[in-house]
Protein backbone atom coordinates (compact mmCIF):
# COMPACT_ATOMS: atom_id res chain seq x y z
CA UNK A 1 0.00 0.00 0.00
CA UNK A 2 1.01 3.14 -1.07
CA UNK A 3 1.58 5.79 2.01
CA UNK A 4 0.16 8.91 2.56
CA UNK A 5 3.44 11.47 1.87
CA UNK A 6 2.70 14.29 4.47
CA UNK A 7 4.79 17.43 4.36
CA UNK A 8 5.05 20.26 7.36
CA UNK A 9 5.16 23.98 6.82
CA UNK A 10 6.05 25.44 10.52
CA UNK A 11 8.23 23.49 13.09
CA UNK A 12 7.28 25.28 16.40
CA UNK A 13 5.20 23.03 19.06
CA UNK A 14 2.53 22.14 16.29
CA UNK A 15 4.97 21.00 13.45
CA UNK A 16 6.36 19.15 15.77
CA UNK A 17 3.32 17.48 17.18
CA UNK A 18 2.21 16.52 13.35
CA UNK A 19 5.57 14.85 13.06
CA UNK A 20 4.96 12.54 16.32
CA UNK A 21 1.29 12.17 14.71
CA UNK A 22 2.39 10.93 11.58
CA UNK A 23 4.56 8.35 13.30
CA UNK A 24 1.49 6.98 15.02
CA UNK A 25 -0.46 6.30 11.94
CA UNK A 26 0.96 3.69 9.93
CA UNK A 27 -0.53 4.59 6.71
CA UNK A 28 1.71 7.67 6.38
CA UNK A 29 4.68 9.19 6.15
CA UNK A 30 6.35 12.15 6.40
CA UNK A 31 8.46 13.77 3.22
CA UNK A 32 9.64 16.94 3.78
CA UNK A 33 9.71 19.63 6.46
CA UNK A 34 9.20 23.21 5.28
CA UNK A 35 10.95 26.44 7.67
CA UNK A 36 11.34 30.22 7.41
CA UNK A 37 14.35 29.51 9.64
CA UNK A 38 17.74 28.07 8.42
CA UNK A 39 16.91 24.63 7.71
CA UNK A 40 20.16 23.61 9.12
CA UNK A 41 19.15 24.28 12.46
CA UNK A 42 15.75 21.71 12.12
CA UNK A 43 17.27 18.64 13.79
CA UNK A 44 13.82 16.32 12.60
CA UNK A 45 13.49 13.30 14.85
CA UNK A 46 12.98 10.97 12.19
CA UNK A 47 16.49 10.34 10.61
CA UNK A 48 16.57 11.30 6.78
CA UNK A 49 13.58 13.71 6.59
CA UNK A 50 14.67 16.18 4.26
CA UNK A 51 14.63 20.08 5.64
CA UNK A 52 13.63 22.68 3.06
CA UNK A 53 13.47 26.59 3.41
CA UNK A 54 9.66 27.72 2.68
CA UNK A 55 10.52 29.22 -0.64
CA UNK A 56 11.74 26.54 -2.22
CA UNK A 57 8.60 24.37 -1.21
CA UNK A 58 7.37 24.60 -5.46
CA UNK A 59 10.40 22.78 -5.98
CA UNK A 60 9.78 19.81 -4.22
CA UNK A 61 6.18 19.82 -4.46
CA UNK A 62 5.60 16.14 -6.17
CA UNK A 63 7.34 15.11 -2.99
CA UNK A 64 4.24 15.29 -1.17
CA UNK A 65 0.47 14.59 -0.97
CA UNK A 66 -0.82 16.69 1.64
CA UNK A 67 1.14 19.68 3.52
CA UNK A 68 0.11 20.40 6.89
CA UNK A 69 0.63 24.01 7.66
CA UNK A 70 1.06 24.86 11.36
CA UNK A 71 1.59 28.75 11.12
CA UNK A 72 -0.29 31.31 13.45
CA UNK A 73 -3.59 32.34 12.44
CA UNK A 74 -2.55 36.17 13.82
CA UNK A 75 -0.21 36.78 10.57
CA UNK A 76 1.22 33.77 9.20
CA UNK A 77 -2.08 31.14 7.56
CA UNK A 78 -3.86 34.63 5.78
CA UNK A 79 -0.06 34.81 3.66
CA UNK A 80 1.09 31.28 4.02
CA UNK A 81 -2.35 29.54 3.49
CA UNK A 82 -3.04 31.12 -0.30
CA UNK A 83 0.78 30.87 -1.63
CA UNK A 84 1.07 26.84 -0.26
CA UNK A 85 -2.28 26.22 -2.01
CA UNK A 86 -0.87 27.10 -5.07
CA UNK A 87 1.29 24.44 -5.14
CA UNK A 88 0.35 22.06 -2.75
CA UNK A 89 -3.31 20.26 -1.34
CA UNK A 90 -3.12 21.61 2.50
CA UNK A 91 -4.46 21.23 6.05
CA UNK A 92 -4.57 23.80 8.51
CA UNK A 93 -5.76 25.24 11.78
CA UNK A 94 -6.53 28.90 11.01
CA UNK A 95 -9.03 29.83 14.47
CA UNK A 96 -9.90 33.19 14.35
CA UNK A 97 -13.70 32.74 14.45
CA UNK A 98 -14.88 36.17 12.98
CA UNK A 99 -12.19 35.70 10.01
CA UNK A 100 -13.42 32.32 9.07
CA UNK A 101 -15.20 33.02 5.93
CA UNK A 102 -12.88 35.43 3.96
CA UNK A 103 -10.05 32.63 4.80
CA UNK A 104 -12.00 29.76 3.56
CA UNK A 105 -12.78 32.63 0.13
CA UNK A 106 -9.20 33.29 -0.02
CA UNK A 107 -8.14 29.79 0.04
CA UNK A 108 -11.17 28.06 -1.94
CA UNK A 109 -9.86 30.86 -4.84
CA UNK A 110 -6.27 29.70 -4.60
CA UNK A 111 -7.16 25.90 -4.49
CA UNK A 112 -9.60 25.82 -7.76
CA UNK A 113 -7.46 28.14 -9.25
CA UNK A 114 -4.15 25.25 -8.74
CA UNK A 115 -6.05 22.02 -8.82
CA UNK A 116 -5.71 21.43 -5.14
CA UNK A 117 -7.59 20.83 -1.98
CA UNK A 118 -7.65 22.37 0.97
CA UNK A 119 -9.54 21.47 4.53
CA UNK A 120 -9.16 24.51 6.85
CA UNK A 121 -9.83 25.26 10.50
CA UNK A 122 -8.96 21.87 11.49
CA UNK A 123 -8.60 21.29 15.14
CA UNK A 124 -10.87 21.13 18.23
CA UNK A 125 -12.22 24.27 18.16
CA UNK A 126 -12.47 25.10 15.26
CA UNK A 127 -12.77 21.91 14.30
CA UNK A 128 -14.26 19.07 16.56
CA UNK A 129 -16.29 21.41 18.48
CA UNK A 130 -17.65 22.61 15.07
CA UNK A 131 -19.55 19.34 14.34
CA UNK A 132 -20.92 18.96 18.23
CA UNK A 133 -22.53 22.02 17.15
CA UNK A 134 -23.99 21.12 14.26
CA UNK A 135 -25.08 17.60 15.68
CA UNK A 136 -26.74 18.85 19.10
CA UNK A 137 -28.62 22.10 17.01
CA UNK A 138 -29.96 19.79 14.25
CA UNK A 139 -31.21 17.12 17.18
CA UNK A 140 -32.90 19.72 19.33
CA UNK A 141 -33.88 22.80 17.05
CA UNK A 142 -35.44 24.69 20.01
CA UNK A 143 -32.60 25.71 22.33
CA UNK A 144 -29.21 27.13 22.68
CA UNK A 145 -26.10 25.75 22.20
CA UNK A 146 -23.04 27.24 24.34
CA UNK A 147 -19.33 27.05 23.83
CA UNK A 148 -16.77 27.20 26.59
CA UNK A 149 -12.88 26.46 26.46
CA UNK A 150 -10.32 26.00 29.63
CA UNK A 151 -8.92 26.47 31.67
CA UNK A 152 -5.96 26.44 29.28
CA UNK A 153 -3.78 27.62 26.89
CA UNK A 154 -4.87 29.17 23.61
CA UNK A 155 -2.08 28.53 21.48
CA UNK A 156 -3.72 31.25 19.11
CA UNK A 157 -4.18 34.20 21.56
CA UNK A 158 -0.60 33.46 22.85
CA UNK A 159 0.49 33.61 19.53
CA UNK A 160 -0.78 36.96 19.06
CA UNK A 161 0.23 38.34 22.45
CA UNK A 162 4.08 37.21 21.62
CA UNK A 163 3.17 39.74 18.62
CA UNK A 164 2.87 42.48 20.14
CA UNK A 165 5.90 45.07 20.15
CA UNK A 166 8.23 44.68 23.81
CA UNK A 167 6.57 41.33 24.88
CA UNK A 168 9.29 38.65 24.87
CA UNK A 169 7.19 35.74 25.96
CA UNK A 170 3.95 35.50 26.70
CA UNK A 171 0.82 32.74 27.15
CA UNK A 172 -2.59 33.31 27.72
CA UNK A 173 -5.32 31.31 29.29
CA UNK A 174 -9.22 30.90 28.20
CA UNK A 175 -11.00 30.64 31.65
CA UNK A 176 -14.86 29.76 31.67
CA UNK A 177 -17.07 31.78 34.21
CA UNK A 178 -18.40 28.72 36.36
CA UNK A 179 -21.56 30.48 37.49
CA UNK A 180 -22.84 30.40 33.96
CA UNK A 181 -21.59 26.94 33.23
CA UNK A 182 -23.63 25.73 36.18
CA UNK A 183 -26.34 27.45 35.16
CA UNK A 184 -26.76 25.62 31.83
CA UNK A 185 -25.85 22.63 33.11
CA UNK A 186 -28.88 22.60 35.21
CA UNK A 187 -30.98 23.15 32.23
CA UNK A 188 -31.18 26.65 31.86
CA UNK A 189 -31.39 29.08 28.63
CA UNK A 190 -29.65 32.35 29.72
CA UNK A 191 -28.50 35.25 27.43
CA UNK A 192 -24.45 35.47 27.93
CA UNK A 193 -22.57 38.02 26.13
CA UNK A 194 -18.67 36.88 25.53
CA UNK A 195 -17.79 38.78 28.44
CA UNK A 196 -19.80 36.99 30.67
CA UNK A 197 -18.89 32.82 29.45
CA UNK A 198 -15.42 33.63 29.54
CA UNK A 199 -12.26 35.86 31.25
CA UNK A 200 -8.57 35.93 30.02
CA UNK A 201 -5.52 35.88 32.03
CA UNK A 202 -1.99 36.50 30.59
CA UNK A 203 1.67 36.15 31.80
CA UNK A 204 3.93 38.53 29.73
CA UNK A 205 7.77 38.85 30.43
CA UNK A 206 8.97 41.91 28.90
CA UNK A 207 11.72 43.32 27.18
CA UNK A 208 13.54 45.09 29.56
CA UNK A 209 13.07 48.58 28.04
CA UNK A 210 9.38 47.87 26.95
CA UNK A 211 6.64 50.13 28.36
CA UNK A 212 4.38 47.69 30.19
CA UNK A 213 1.22 50.35 30.13
CA UNK A 214 1.48 50.22 26.60
CA UNK A 215 1.94 46.38 26.13
CA UNK A 216 -0.97 45.64 28.40
CA UNK A 217 -3.33 48.32 26.52
CA UNK A 218 -2.06 46.67 23.47
CA UNK A 219 -3.22 43.25 24.27
CA UNK A 220 -6.37 44.19 26.29
CA UNK A 221 -7.69 45.91 23.39
CA UNK A 222 -6.99 43.58 20.51
CA UNK A 223 -10.06 43.20 18.39
CA UNK A 224 -10.71 39.87 17.38
CA UNK A 225 -8.86 38.32 20.61
CA UNK A 226 -8.97 40.65 23.79
CA UNK A 227 -11.39 43.65 23.29
CA UNK A 228 -14.85 41.74 24.06
CA UNK A 229 -13.49 40.06 26.99
CA UNK A 230 -12.28 40.83 30.84
CA UNK A 231 -8.76 40.10 30.33
CA UNK A 232 -5.88 40.35 33.01
CA UNK A 233 -2.24 40.81 31.89
CA UNK A 234 0.74 39.86 35.21
CA UNK A 235 4.11 40.82 33.77
CA UNK A 236 6.25 38.46 35.43
CA UNK A 237 10.09 37.53 35.50
CA UNK A 238 11.43 35.17 32.70
CA UNK A 239 12.43 32.99 35.44
CA UNK A 240 8.86 32.23 36.94
CA UNK A 241 7.78 32.18 33.28
CA UNK A 242 9.96 29.23 32.28
CA UNK A 243 9.00 27.84 35.37
CA UNK A 244 5.12 27.86 35.69
CA UNK A 245 4.27 28.32 32.42
CA UNK A 246 5.73 26.40 29.55
CA UNK A 247 2.97 23.53 29.88
CA UNK A 248 0.19 24.10 26.80
CA UNK A 249 -3.02 22.06 28.82
CA UNK A 250 -6.57 23.16 27.01
CA UNK A 251 -10.12 21.69 26.74
CA UNK A 252 -13.24 22.98 26.98
CA UNK A 253 -16.75 21.28 26.27
CA UNK A 254 -19.91 22.37 23.93
CA UNK A 255 -23.57 22.15 25.73
CA UNK A 256 -26.98 22.49 24.26
CA UNK A 257 -29.64 22.88 26.25
CA UNK A 258 -32.91 22.17 24.44
CA UNK A 259 -36.36 20.76 24.50
CA UNK A 260 -38.17 17.85 22.54
CA UNK A 261 -41.22 18.46 20.63
CA UNK A 262 -42.80 16.97 23.67
CA UNK A 263 -41.77 19.99 25.95
CA UNK A 264 -39.04 17.63 28.12
CA UNK A 265 -35.73 19.28 28.53
CA UNK A 266 -32.40 17.66 27.34
CA UNK A 267 -28.88 18.38 27.82
CA UNK A 268 -26.19 17.01 25.57
CA UNK A 269 -22.66 17.83 26.10
CA UNK A 270 -19.21 17.06 24.70
CA UNK A 271 -16.16 17.87 26.75
CA UNK A 272 -12.70 17.55 25.58
CA UNK A 273 -9.84 17.38 28.68
CA UNK A 274 -5.76 18.24 27.00
CA UNK A 275 -3.02 17.75 28.44
CA UNK A 276 -1.31 18.72 24.98
CA UNK A 277 -3.23 21.72 23.26
CA UNK A 278 -0.67 20.86 20.33
CA UNK A 279 -0.19 17.59 20.40
CA UNK A 280 -4.16 17.28 20.04
CA UNK A 281 -4.53 19.90 17.42
CA UNK A 282 -1.78 18.02 15.91
CA UNK A 283 -3.49 14.28 16.15
CA UNK A 284 -6.51 16.19 14.32
CA UNK A 285 -4.78 17.86 11.74
CA UNK A 286 -3.39 14.39 10.14
CA UNK A 287 -5.87 12.23 10.53
CA UNK A 288 -8.32 15.33 8.39
CA UNK A 289 -4.92 15.00 6.28
CA UNK A 290 -6.20 11.33 5.57
CA UNK A 291 -9.53 12.03 4.55
CA UNK A 292 -8.00 15.03 2.52
CA UNK A 293 -5.74 12.69 0.08
CA UNK A 294 -8.47 10.38 -0.43
CA UNK A 295 -10.69 13.48 -1.52
CA UNK A 296 -7.91 14.57 -3.94
CA UNK A 297 -8.16 10.39 -5.73
CA UNK A 298 -11.50 11.52 -6.39
CA UNK A 299 -10.54 14.23 -8.31
CA UNK A 300 -12.10 17.24 -5.55
CA UNK A 301 -10.83 20.81 -5.76
CA UNK A 302 -11.15 23.90 -3.66
CA UNK A 303 -11.69 24.80 0.13
CA UNK A 304 -13.59 22.78 2.55
CA UNK A 305 -14.04 22.58 6.36
CA UNK A 306 -14.29 19.44 8.77
CA UNK A 307 -18.16 20.22 8.25
CA UNK A 308 -17.90 19.17 5.10
CA UNK A 309 -16.30 15.81 5.40
CA UNK A 310 -17.94 12.58 6.00
CA UNK A 311 -16.61 11.02 9.56
CA UNK A 312 -15.51 8.05 7.77
CA UNK A 313 -13.17 9.46 5.47
CA UNK A 314 -11.08 10.04 8.83
CA UNK A 315 -10.56 6.77 9.46
CA UNK A 316 -7.78 4.26 8.27
CA UNK A 317 -10.41 1.67 8.57
CA UNK A 318 -12.81 0.16 6.03
CA UNK A 319 -15.80 0.62 5.66
CA UNK A 320 -17.00 -3.00 6.80
CA UNK A 321 -14.76 -2.27 9.88
CA UNK A 322 -16.94 0.56 11.32
CA UNK A 323 -19.80 -0.94 10.15
CA UNK A 324 -19.11 -3.71 12.50
CA UNK A 325 -16.78 -1.99 15.66
CA UNK A 326 -18.36 1.58 15.74
CA UNK A 327 -21.81 1.65 14.05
Amino acid sequence: MNKIRIGIAGYGNLGRGVEAAVRQNPDMELTAIFTRRGPEGIVPAAPGVPVYKTDAAASVAENVDILIICGGSATDLPVQGPQLAQYFSTIDSFDTHARIPEYFAAMDEAAVQSGHLSIISVGWDPGLFSLNRIYAEAVLPEGTTYTFWGKGVSQGHSDAIRRVSGVKKGIQYTIPVEKAVEQIRQGGQPQLSTREKHTRECFVVADETADKTAIEQAIVTMPNYFSDYDTTVHFISEEEFDRDHTKMPHGGFVIRSGNTACGDNQVIEYALKLESNPAFTASVLVAYARAAYRLVQRGKTGARTVMDIPPALLSPKTGEQLRAELL
